[in-house]
Order: C-alpha cells, then structure tokens, then sequence
C-alpha cells in the first residue's frame, strides 16, 4: 500500500511540474497537497507592499463574505500579514505559533475570521523577490479536527521542491494576478497613520498591536515597558479617541481606511 501510494504522489507531482508554467497550476498544487493533508480549505495569495493580497486561488468559485472583506480591508490585522511584514522567514507553520496572545478576542477574529470556520489553520510562505510573498493556507474545521503532526511533517518534507515550482510558477504568471498600478496605494500605511494628530506616536503603536490581538502583557514584552504603563496608555487611547471598547476602535481604523482609499483614488 506504502509502494501504490508513493507512485500515486510521484504521478501527482509529475502533473504538478507539467503545469508549472499555466494559470491551473494554484488548482494542481492543492490537489497534490490533498494526498498530503486533509483540508476543508485552501487559499493561496501573493503579498506585495503597497497592494492588497492578490487572490491566486481558492477551492470555491464564490467568494464569501468573510474572504472578500479579508482580501479589501481585513488582511491589515491578520497575523500572517503582520508577520510578512516584520520579514517572515520561508517555511511552515500552524496560524497559533504566529498570532498575538489574544487573537480569540481580537475584532478581527470575532468580525472576521471567525467566519471561516476554522478550529486550525498551516501557512506555507514562500518568499517571491524581497517584501514579496506568496502564502498557502490550508484550514481545518471541526469535523476534520486539527492537522496532525504526521501530516505536517509531510508537508515540511515536500517544502523545498513546492517552494521551487511556485517560484517558476509566479515568474511565468504574475501578471495575471497583480493589480494595475492605479490601485497599488498607501494601504500599508494605514496602521501607522491611524490616529494621526490625536495620538501620540507610541499610542498609535499600542493602537495597532491593540487591533492585531496583543494583550496588556504581549504589548509590554514586545515595547520593553511595563504592564502598568500599557494600561494607561489604552485608558488614554480610549480618551483621545472617545471610545470605550476595541470594536469601536477598530470602526474608527475601517473609516480611516475608507477615507485613505477615498484620497488615493481622487
């Protein structure tokens, strides 16, 4: 049975290479990784800086709601972008090693991600050229429970020839999927910006690990502070601002997101 499995997966990958260089590639790599890792879902994106996620491919021919506002606006608070853009390395790894301590309570996790469903999640990232990434995220849901350690081990062993073909894949493909350079635009800033005039620089930082699901005690590891002065920072935050919840907070991030869009294309 090991021996008609093994050839079954090297006729797998023999079809994989054979469409290295066409756009049913994304489709061929999430059947070869299905012999690999049961799934519920695959989503494959490439990141660049200034620019939404390109959308390579999905298993479903309908966007939902919950990935299209991901891909519009959502994808700023996502533990696997906030981790990109600190200079990911290459490899695999479960969404829970990456995300904030408070990811579960987070906005983003109750207004968004939890729309998919999912009780796991594995990344493959794949470095493009510098600050360009593509990243393939295969999900689990409860009737499937979590992904095993077998089958993660089969995936890291898998990694390098995968990483290579995607590589020869987007150099051939890119252009199918990269937006034009009208809606390239300042998105990337808008964690940085938001609260401008109103904040000071390090509650603006506070600010954004808030949105990103970092807890009082995350945030003072990270910033090197105690945890007594995060929490006169959030009371002041909430003061400037004139909030008293983190939803509000993130409403207020989701209109300074609006009005940035607004500029960019006046």
């Amino acid at each position: 049975m090991a021996e008609l499995a093994e050839v079954k997966q090297s006729r797998q990958l023999a079809t994989l290479i054979d469409h290295i260089r066409l756009t049913s590639f994304p489709k061929e790599l999430a059947e070869f990784l299905s012999g690999t890792c049961l799934f519920d879902t695959c989503l494959m994106l490439v990141f660049q800086p200034g620019c939404r996620p390109a959308l390579v491919y999905t298993e479903s021919d309908d966007m939902s709601p919950a990935l299209n506002t991901y891909l519009s606006r959502s994808y700023l608070l996502d533990p696997l972008y906030n981790v990109l853009q600190k200079g990911a390395a290459e490899g695999i790894s479960r969404l829970s090693a990456i995300a904030p301590d408070s990811f579960s309570k987070s906005e983003y996790f109750q207004s968004c991600y939890q729309a998919f469903d999912l009780v796991d999640e594995i990344n493959l990232i794949v470095e493009l050229e510098e600050n360009s990434y593509f990243t393939l995220s295969l999900g689990r849901k409860s009737s499937l429970g979590s992904i095993t350690r077998t089958e993660l081990n089969r995936l890291q062993e898998h990694y390098t020839i995968l990483s290579a073909l995607i590589r020869q894949f987007w150099l051939s493909n890119a252009e199918e999927y990269l937006p034009d350079g009208k809606s390239r635009s300042t998105l990337a800033q808008a964690l940085r910006t938001f609260g401008c005039g109103v904040l000071t620089r390090r509650e603006q930082e506070i600010t954004a690990l808030i949105l990103q699901g970092h807890s009082s005690q995350s945030i003072a590891d990270q910033l090197s502070i105690s945890v007594g002065t995060v929490k006169v920072h959030r009371k002041n935050i909430h003061a400037k601002l004139n909030t008293s919840q983190q939803n509000e907070i993130f409403t207020l991030f989701l209109n300074h997101l609006n009005e940035m869009e607004i500029r960019v294309v006046a």
